[in-house]
């Protein structure tokens, strides 16, 4: 006889997809080697996690419904015209930890919600463990997401705030006059640490953040990339800033939404009519009359 998985999740075979989500958190909850000292809690919360990993595939649980565990391993019982053999052979290879991080979102969820450290033992000693047969250990919340996850998160029922922000963490972004005159793409690449699946270790990864500079963007401009700073178990990962700064220009400087051509002249040029040339993507001729203040300001349109 293969695995009963839906008497593993303890639910009907005709289950909601809700309900397997809902069977799930709890055995898993119940099993976790963390919380439970049995000797076959290990094996136990193996089974769990490739129950819910089958029955939460359609396709998985239809081969299932169909045919039974051997069935769907393709194994010799697949049924009686064999058709079976037309559907790929699976056999768990998956992690449960991996799969209770993810169902969790990645986070430790004995951690979070009752302040206590996986192995049951909170800041101020000994805890009882939590009991989650009688009462569902997230009963407290009211809403959940898809996963069973609760929307909110402000105390927990050891009275643990909630998750806080890191703050943001600031780049300078140096843009060219050039740039910021025609609009460019800028692509920065940034470590940050993020947590493995199995909510627990953790590595650093690269990863490129793609910046339209628009057209006349000026300095102190800020483009903010959410949550993209480092993950850890108990803090939400920071905003990612990049702040418009500009870069030196042999000639030019910009002032707000101007930019300005200091020019030096003669006393000799002051006296008389002369043009002067400035080429900025395209040419502009400034006509200079005779007997022009100093600090004068010329407007090109």
């Amino acid at each position: 006889m293969g695995k009963d998985y839906y008497k593993i999740l303890g639910i009907v075979k005709g289950a909601a997809d809700e309900d397997i989500k809902k069977a799930y958190r709890k055995q898993a909850l119940k099993w976790h080697p963390d919380k439970n000292k049995a000797a076959n809690a290990e094996e136990k919360f193996k089974e769990i996690a490739e129950a819910y990993e089958v029955l939460s595939d359609p396709k998985k649980r239809e081969i299932y419904d169909q045919y039974g565990e051997e069935g769907l391993k393709g194994g010799p019982s697949s049924g009686p015209d064999d058709q079976g053999s037309n559907f790929t052979s699976y056999t768990f290879h998956g992690d449960p930890h991996a799969t209770f991080a993810t169902f969790f979102g990645g986070a430790n969820p004995f951690e979070m919600f009752f302040g206590r450290k996986a192995n049951g033992r909170g800041p101020g000693g000994d805890d009882e463990d939590m009991d989650v047969d009688g009462n569902d250990p997230f009963g407290s919340f009211t809403s959940f997401n898809l996963n069973g996850f609760p929307r909110d998160r402000h105390v927990g029922l050891g009275g643990q705030q909630r998750r806080k922000q890191d703050p943001a963490v600031h780049h300078e972004l140096r843009v060219s006059l050039e740039e910021v005159f025609h609009g460019c793409t800028k692509r920065m690449k940034i470590s940050r640490k993020r947590m493995n699946p199995d909510g627990r270790t953790m590595r650093t990864e690269d990863k490129i953040l793609t910046i339209e500079i628009k057209r006349g963007w000026k300095e102190g401009t800020k483009i903010t990339f959410p949550r993209e700073g480092d993950e850890s178990p108990n803090t939400i990962p920071a905003d990612i800033v990049f702040v418009i700064k500009d870069k030196p220009h042999m000639h030019f400087r910009r002032e707000g939404s101007d930019i300005v051509y200091p020019v030096k002249v003669s006393l000799r040029q002051v006296r008389w009519v002369f043009a002067w040339r400035i080429v900025v993507g395209r040419l502009f001729k400034v006509i200079v009359r005779g007997n022009t203040a100093n600090r004068k300001w010329f407007n090109v349109e």
